[in-house]
């Protein structure tokens, strides 16, 4: 039904400005979340428990959303009544900041994909940190925030940069994503080279469990280095993968937009993304959890990025193609993964 009749209406908003689009959408569900009654409805319709504790934190199922879709927290009640088992948002900066020029996000819809370069719009950590504070119901799943640096801070600066925000939200989130793979803010990926990232690790470990989230253009002795800081450092585990700047995959009808600067998502990234899963997974021995996320437009991409060794999975790019009925499919995916794999008795 979403594939029919919702999404062609969605993609011609704004004249198909994808946009405008993804605005419009948080609008609604920003006024959805208001509705207690509309939301029971669609948490029935959509919600499927199946519970599992991560890093020490508790979740009622493993599919969530990624960050990026809802970066200042607009309409958060709305994410757990489609059916969501946390939610991921930002990356928030510790300075507000209007990101990239527009148009700055593009559809590559033959591919399943988007290109995006945004450049962390958003209100800032303290603008978060209110509405956080204001919200009149707990939410009901683990919450993550992802943060990342603001863009007219120098790298030299960005352990302050970084702390400001994580102090600001620290009481907010069950989880924290330290974003330091983003294609769009210049210089933002040297963050993940063995220097940088201790230094930022060692500022933010602590109280609430800090997850890193790694580019999937990284060669394997970097992303090994990478896993070695985290380890040292205590960080609880690894978000795999953030956008590439490859364009590997498209159709042929996409290649000309697929042109446009940016990081790429959606379908073609999805075996990239396993690649990265696995790595870390096998690098570690298992001792740094994973979430998931890139490339999942259908449930089986969900239980078989489960099985290159994600703990978690989490949706952006296959949500804006496929709707919520993939998140509850994809959370039945996940548990029948778990299922065939898990060891007889």
């Amino acid at each position: 039904m979403f594939e029919r009749l919702v999404r062609p209406g969605l993609f011609r908003i704004g004249g198909g400005d994808a946009e405008a689009a993804h605005e419009w959408t948080l609008r609604r569900l920003a006024a959805l979340s208001g509705r207690p009654a509309l939301l029971a409805g669609m948490r029935a319709r959509y919600a499927v428990s199946a519970p599992r504790t991560v890093f020490g934190v508790r979740f009622p199922n493993p599919v969530g959303l990624a960050a990026g879709m809802d970066k200042n927290g607009v309409a958060l009640p709305a994410w757990p009544a489609l059916g969501f088992g946390f939610v991921e948002v930002g990356t928030v900066t510790a300075r507000p900041q209007p990101g990239n020029p527009r148009p700055r996000l593009f559809r590559l819809r033959d591919s399943e994909a988007v290109v995006n370069r945004m450049g962390f719009n958003n209100a800032g950590a303290e603008a978060l940190a209110a509405r956080l504070a204001a919200l009149r119901r707990p939410l009901g799943v683990p919450l993550g925030i992802s943060l990342g640096k603001s863009k007219v801070t120098p790298l030299e600066e960005a352990v302050e940069d970084y702390l400001a925000s994580y102090r600001a939200l620290r009481d907010h989130g069950d989880y924290f994503a330290v974003n330091v793979s983003s294609p769009n803010t210049p210089g933002l990926r040297a963050l993940q080279d063995r220097e940088h990232l201790d230094a930022l690790l060692a500022a933010l470990v602590g109280e609430k469990p800090v997850l890193v989230k790694i580019a999937p253009d990284l060669t394997e002795p970097a992303v090994a280095e990478l896993l070695e800081v985290c380890l040292d450092r205590g960080a609880a585990g690894v978000i795999a993968t953030n956008t590439t700047l490859a364009r590997d995959g498209l159709a042929p009808g996409d290649r000309a937009r697929g042109a446009e600067t940016g990081g790429l998502s959606g379908r073609p990234l999805a075996a990239r993304a396993r690649e990265v899963v696995a790595f870390v997974h096998r690098e570690t021995g298992g001792r740094l959890p994973v979430i998931g996320v890139g490339g999942i437009v259908d449930p089986d991409d969900a239980a078989r990025m489960v099985d290159a060794g994600a703990s978690l999975v989490q949706l952006y790019t296959g949500f804006i193609y496929r709707g919520p009925a993939l998140v509850r499919a994809a959370v039945r995916a996940v548990a029948r993964a778990d299922r065939a794999t898990a060891p007889a008795v």
